[in-house]
């Protein structure tokens, strides 16, 4: 199983279109592939989200789906000035899989 956590900075993060979006696009991946992603922001930087989708099984699959919602979602314009999605992927270590 891989954990996925995805972060980047917004530019309104007060915006209720802003949270809508995120929320739209996790509820649309788990609607495609069965992972329930959920949405954490930084306690000490109210601009600074993430997004966890915990036990994926098909990593290929979980990728390919993100890649299609995001395409045409417009996510870029909610974005800070100079932020990207940052994805960090993990695992449990191989002697506790």
């Amino acid at each position: 199983m891989v954990h996925y956590y995805v972060y980047y900075r917004v530019a309104r993060p007060d915006d209720a279109q802003t949270l809508d979006l995120v929320q739209q696009l996790i509820t649309a991946l788990a609607s495609r592939t069965g992972v329930a992603g959920r949405l954490l922001v930084r306690a000490d930087d109210p601009g600074t989200w993430m997004e966890v989708y915990e036990s994926v099984s098909d990593p290929a699959a979980f990728e390919a789906a993100l890649a299609r919602l995001l395409e045409n979602s417009g996510f870029d314009a909610i974005l800070a000035s100079g932020s990207t999605r940052h994805v960090e992927r993990f695992r449990a270590p191989a002697s506790s899989r």
